[in-house]
């Protein structure tokens, strides 16, 4: 009879692990969410600290098995953050159509390896900025999983990424100009012939 019941009961028993396999792993996971605000959300700032980017990096486990080369800390509260995926929707650098980029520049801090590190001695150059910043968001609730970029506003409200490209020198307008006035010219003559 006990045989019985341990036949019965140990099918149940292996059900019973599978799912805890199944379960237990997620468990521990790291949703997107949670992994942009660890490495991407610092609302109360560098405090003009130069070794900042060095600690941060650490401290939130991006230096861990390899430096990550590149990374963008905000100073701004979560919310404001969190809002940006209801501003002006773009495309991301990896073509997918679900960024957004903030209406009001921010404050952030750009880390960038130094070209001297190598692991496991991850070196960092600190560098804070005001940027627009460019975030990619999912899920429901709608929220930043992926920081895309920052963006510089440049003269005439065009946006321009940094570094990527350089903002528009006056002196590069100026055939734009001379053209411009000659069509007007010719405009203004073809109606007073008229």
């Amino acid at each position: 009879m006990a045989q019985e019941k341990s036949l019965i009961l140990f099918p149940l028993l292996v059900l019973v692990l599978l799912v805890l396999g199944w379960v237990q792993p997620s468990l521990g996971r790291e949703s997107r969410a949670m992994k942009f605000q660890r490495q991407h959300m610092d609302p109360d700032g560098p405090n003009n600290n130069s070794n900042y980017c060095n600690q941060m990096m650490r401290r939130r486990h991006m230096t861990e098995g390899w430096c990550k080369p590149v990374n963008t800390f905000v100073h701004e509260p979560l919310v404001d953050v969190q809002a940006v995926c209801l501003q002006g929707n773009i495309t991301c650098k990896n073509g997918q159509p679900n960024c957004h980029k903030s209406n009001s520049s921010m404050n952030i801090t750009d880390c960038h390896e130094t070209s001297g590190s190598k692991y496991p001695n991850c070196d960092y150059q600190t560098s804070q900025k005001e940027r627009h910043i460019i975030v990619a968001c999912e899920g429901n609730p709608y929220v930043p999983v992926h920081f895309d970029a920052s963006v510089e506003v440049s003269i005439g409200d065009q946006s321009s990424e940094m570094p990527r490209e350089s903002p528009v020198s006056p002196s590069s307008l100026l055939p734009l100009r001379e053209m411009t006035q000659g069509r007007a010219a010719m405009q203004h003559k073809s109606v007073s012939l008229a």
